[in-house]
């Protein structure tokens, strides 16, 4: 049985869910990744209520229609097309989701705008400016670098994407600034 779960967005929310699923008698976790769990089929409805519940209380969900679980999946694709830009150079974003996702763009693009009141434009810009983020705290690389880093042509188009979203230019932010966590996005 596959558990779809929504904000499971890095290394550490699998190994939370790992560690849920692993506490509930009955259950068999025989694989879990971003935003999935592939379990022992369950023959007691009210296991799985247990499950979810459990999951609610870490801050994930199990997701229930065809439409989150979409959007679910368009989210994991562009976690990892901004924290592994280079597998993907050439491969425009709308392509790389119709591909993936098994839609028209336009079909995509609507339903995540429907459900998560926001584009996947502006979802796509928010996780590039945390990826940026986490490379200015590690404090190792250039602005130069880590706009290539983080997928952008220049360090001028970095630096003003930075201040549009946050406010505060990347140098402001190197003292000042604190993440987000993506599952707050």
């Amino acid at each position: 049985m596959k558990l779809l779960i929504k904000n499971m967005v890095c290394r550490q929310c699998v190994k939370a869910v790992e560690r849920i699923l692993g506490e509930i008698d009955g259950v068999s976790a025989k694989d879990v990744g971003l935003g999935y769990a592939l379990i022992d089929d369950l023959s007691d409805r009210s296991t799985l209520a247990e499950i979810a519940r459990r999951l609610s209380a870490e801050g994930f969900e199990l997701i229930q229609s065809r439409e989150s679980e979409i959007v679910e999946q368009v989210k994991a694709i562009l976690i990892d097309r901004v924290w592994n830009p280079e597998t993907y150079r050439g491969i425009t974003v709308s392509q790389h989701l119709a591909e993936r996702v098994g839609a028209s763009y336009s079909v995509i693009s609507r339903l995540f705008s429907e459900i998560e009141g926001r584009t996947i434009e502006s979802y796509l810009k928010l996780l590039r400016v945390e990826r940026v983020k986490e490379l200015i705290k590690y404090e190792r690389m250039t602005l130069a670098e880590i706009a290539d880093a983080a997928g952008y042509s220049s360090e001028g188009h970095l630096s003003r994407s930075f201040k549009q979203v946050t406010g505060m230019t990347p140098g402001q932010f190197r003292t000042l600034g604190r993440r987000t966590p993506l599952s707050e996005l």
